[in-house]
């Protein structure tokens, strides 16, 4: 099977304040991306990577991660969109379009740059098994309120069927091309298969797969690094 991991890496990130996207800001002196990308190869299943990078920032981009690609493979750089949606169906299609082979596909967010290389393989490995979709989870370990548009409290949903969702996200490249066919706009892809009223299918995810983007999350991830972890 060819696997292909696409990131959406079009954003500004203004919430770090650096002046930079968000994909280029660095954690212990290396981009964001790099981190990502370089966590998607050395799980040792994915060949092609596709990035989505800031129309102004493609070569830059394509500098920095090119070094990056598995061999046999590449690391592929595209003109994102102004969503997040947007980038991800045209990575998709570049994707589709020069490498035909590819049966697997992932959606991986560069901000979650230190997820570990054993989920990613998880992930394929679930896909690879028959799940149309899989999406990296950990159990919710605050209580959740649900409230009205005043803001008063209307439920408590029970935290133990809850589950926070990470990348990358795994899929068979038939139905993420369905999913994305419709235009529409999600918080993540496994919202759009959703809707398609494709099963779901979940595997553990680890607490370094932490997105980053406020400057808190940055001294987080800076406190990986100097603890062994990054």
């Amino acid at each position: 099977m060819g696997v292909v991991a696409l990131v959406p890496a079009a954003g500004r990130g203004e919430r770090l304040g650096y002046g930079l996207p968000k994909a280029l800001v660095p954690v212990g002196g290396v981009p964001l991306l790099v981190r990502a990308v370089r966590g998607l190869v050395d799980s040792g299943r994915v060949q092609h990577v596709v990035i989505a990078a800031p129309p102004s920032d493609v070569d830059i981009v394509s500098t920095v991660t090119a070094p990056l690609a598995p061999a046999g493979g590449a690391v592929l750089v595209v003109p994102g969109g102004a969503e997040r949606s947007d980038s991800v169906r045209i990575a998709l299609a570049h994707a589709l379009g020069e490498l035909p082979g590819t049966t697997v596909v992932l959606v991986h967010d560069a901000a979650r740059a230190f997820t570990p290389p054993e989920v990613v393989k998880a992930v394929v490995d679930a896909v690879e098994a028959g799940c149309p979709a899989v999406i990296p989870v950990l159990p919710v370990v605050d209580t959740v309120k649900e409230v009205d548009a005043a803001g008063v409290v209307v439920a408590t949903p029970d935290r133990a069927a809850l589950r926070v969702v990470q990348t990358p996200q795994g899929f068979d490249a038939r139905v993420l091309s369905r999913a994305h066919a419709s235009g529409l706009h999600a918080t993540d892809d496994a919202g759009l298969v959703e809707r398609l009223g494709v099963p779901v299918a979940t595997v553990p995810g680890h607490p370094d797969a932490m997105k980053i983007t406020t400057p808190f999350d940055l001294a987080v991830a800076e406190a990986l690094l100097v603890g062994g972890r990054g």
